[in-house]
């Protein structure tokens, strides 16, 4: 007899959302976690950082009080205060994932867990934080357990806590430095950029392919780093760094750009390259787990080759988002419950929580082309928003690609103040397979940002209001 029916190894938004569910269709619930309940996200990722960006959206909006009328004496900020701010939101947080976990009877086992074999599912070994180990066995196990930083030691990305940091080193320096370069210009990269530079610091940020934000709309990528460039970030695209080392007086980046080398020096270096599936020292190739380029492979409802064992989130491959761990984590455990369950065909947002915000979702206009769709696409800038105007925030546009033949919104795209609250809007759209005479004849509140959602909705068929 098994101790649990399902037991989730590792307590980020994917587990613990798992874990929840899984309570709540009263199956008994174990879950294994061993830094922190919340994971990465609540403790070292989308919570803290965007605590951080909040505390640099206001100190840069103080600089510019006296275009709303207003004036203050002087300007500073207090750098301890300002990260003892986003781990007291983080600290939070955490206690609220503990809350809902006693709330739902669901036992948290605090260690590192690795599987073993055994009959129906792999059991879980956990070398308990508070010493000794725990044998624990379940119906169904399954993987939660995220993703890290990459890193690449060989040409010098490896964080040493001084001078080259990850996001984990990022968000707890005693002090912001006087100059950074970022390496990688994916949403991380950019909104450590963001924050430092607002607070004063000289950034740079490396990108290896042509243009930054690689994976949003090209037309977004360009407004974005023209945006960024205002705000003072300096940008080296189309740029491969062949070393990263620690000088006398900080770091020195190795690079080679349109065939030239340049070096670049600063006071820190955050390497922002992507991530690395936690996938080693679980004993996983000892149950002949599949993988996929490191990822946990599995098909449509989270299911691996090894019976019993299932996988969601960053370990089971990209996209890389806390959002999409939790939906999965529903729909596998639904699966496991017995549900009829769709395939997690729901288009998943993208969000860069810079200054401006990018948001996305679905597809670009590129990616709509190749797939062989015949477009129609709409633009709308905030410039001429009523309350973009009112609210001084005239940075930006929204984008939308619709499919000339039947309708169907295939993606849209934003860069501008708050986007990042406006997608769920097309998201919705999307996942109720909207028509462009839907979202036509949506009433979009006035004055609001959103209207401009509506606009380019209308302008993909030349029907604009008011532009």
């Amino acid at each position: 007899m098994s101790d649990f029916d399902v037991i989730v190894i590792g307590a980020g938004p994917g587990g613990y959302v798992t874990a929840i569910r899984a309570s709540q269709l009263g199956l008994k619930t174990a879950i294994v976690e061993r830094e922190n309940l919340g994971g990465i996200c609540l403790n070292w990722g989308c919570i803290p950082t965007k605590a951080l960006l909040k505390t640099a959206e206001v100190y840069e909006q103080l600089g510019h009080l006296e275009a709303y009328g207003l004036s203050v004496q002087g300007r500073s900020f207090d750098f301890g205060k300002v990260v003892e701010r986003s781990r007291g939101v983080a600290k939070q947080l955490t206690a609220g994932v503990a809350f809902l976990m006693k709330k739902h009877k669901i036992e948290v086992i605090e260690g590192t867990a690795k599987l073993e074999k055994a009959a129906g599912a792999p059991k879980a070994v956990v070398a308990l934080k508070a010493g000794g180990s725990r044998t624990v066995t379940a119906k169904h196990v399954i993987l939660a357990t995220g993703a890290r930083a990459r890193t690449i030691p060989a040409i010098g990305f490896e964080p040493d806590g001084e001078r080259i940091w990850t996001y984990r080193e990022a968000l707890v320096p005693k002090s912001a430095p006087k100059s950074l370069v970022v390496i990688g210009s994916g949403a991380i990269g950019i909104e450590f950029a963001s924050f430092y530079r607002a607070l004063g610091s000289e950034v740079t940020v490396i990108e290896a392919l042509d243009r930054i934000l690689p994976v949003e709309d090209e037309e977004i990528s360009k407004a974005a780093h023209k945006a960024f460039e205002k705000r003072g970030i300096k940008f080296r695209v189309a740029a491969k760094v062949s070393k990263l080392a620690k000088s006398k007086s900080g770091v020195s980046v190795d690079l080679e750009v349109g065939g030239k080398a340049e070096t670049l020096a600063a006071d820190v270096a955050i390497v922002a390259i992507g991530i690395s599936p936690n996938t080693d020292n679980m004993g996983l190739e000892t149950l002949g787990l599949k993988l996929d380029r490191g990822h946990v492979a599995t098909d449509k409802h989270g299911v691996t080759n090894v019976p019993g064992l299932y996988a969601i989130g960053d370990v089971a491959g990209a996209p890389w988002l806390a959002h999409k761990a939790m939906h999965e984590g529903v729909h596998c455990i639904e699966y496991i419950a017995g549900f009829k369950t769709p395939n997690l065909t729901a288009p998943i947002p993208g969000c860069t929580y810079a200054t401006p915000q990018v948001a996305s979702v679905g597809l670009t206009e590129a990616a709509a082309k190749a797939a062989g769709h015949e477009v129609k696409v709409g633009r709308f800038p905030f410039k001429v928003n009523g309350k973009a105007i009112a609210a001084g925030e005239l940075d930006g546009f929204v984008k939308t690609v619709f499919d000339a033949n039947t309708g169907a919104l295939l993606g849209a795209h934003m860069i501008g103040h708050e986007v990042t609250e406006m997608i769920q809007g097309y998201a919705i759209a999307m996942t109720m397979e909207a028509t462009e005479e839907d979202l036509f004849a949506t009433v979009f509140p006035h004055p609001t940002m959103s209207e401009a959602m509506h606009e380019a909705a209308l302008d993909a068929y030349a029907r604009p209001l008011h532009i």
